[in-house]
């Protein structure tokens, strides 16, 4: 797995004109909009936000429900939404944890891949612990992400300080 990689698999990199897009998309989109022509980014700002990893959970399980990841009609699509959130948990939590908390999710979707970022001003790299040790508490995170996703990796801007996590899921075929 890639934790450096400028342009991962699902080629869902963020473009300069995505910044600022709206974060609701247009209620008439319907479900399964998930079409690469139709992409778009979805923005939820967590600066100051109480209850942060609820409120993350709660806004990827509206995206899920507004491209038509649910409710699912199969165990499959069940287990793929629940891969999500579990996702965006372990990425939330991590920044929480280890970068001062996070400043902002984003979640987009093609008909393939839907990728969650986490974006902070942490200067560390996020990385499973090694070896990974499943009978103890504590450093499950980012093995958890490694293992449900696609790719995964940081992406960091020249000049500007902090991080955004990526991370990749296979959409419910």
């Amino acid at each position: 797995m890639s934790t450096t990689r400028q342009h991962p698999p699902g080629d869902l990199g963020r473009e300069p004109e995505d910044v600022g897009v709206d974060p609701h998309p247009d209620a008439s989109a319907g479900a399964a909009s998930c079409e690469p022509a139709e992409r778009q980014w979805l923005t939820l700002s967590l600066r100051g936000v109480s209850g942060i990893v609820p409120t993350a959970r709660d806004f990827a399980r509206q995206a899920l429900y507004e491209w038509g990841w649910l409710p699912a009609s199969s165990a499959d699509g069940r287990a793929a939404a629940e891969d999500v959130l579990l996702v965006v948990s372990e990425l939330v939590t991590n920044a929480c944890l280890h970068a001062d908390g996070p400043e902002e999710m984003r979640i987009a979707c093609t008909a393939k891949v839907l990728r969650v970022e986490v974006a902070d001003a942490g200067a560390g790299q996020p990385a499973p612990r090694t070896p990974h040790r499943a009978g103890r508490p504590g450093g499950h995170g980012m093995f958890i992400v490694q293992r449900l996703c696609l790719d995964w990796g940081v992406l960091r801007v020249p000049g500007r300080s902090g991080k955004t996590v990526w991370a990749e899921l296979a959409a419910p075929a």
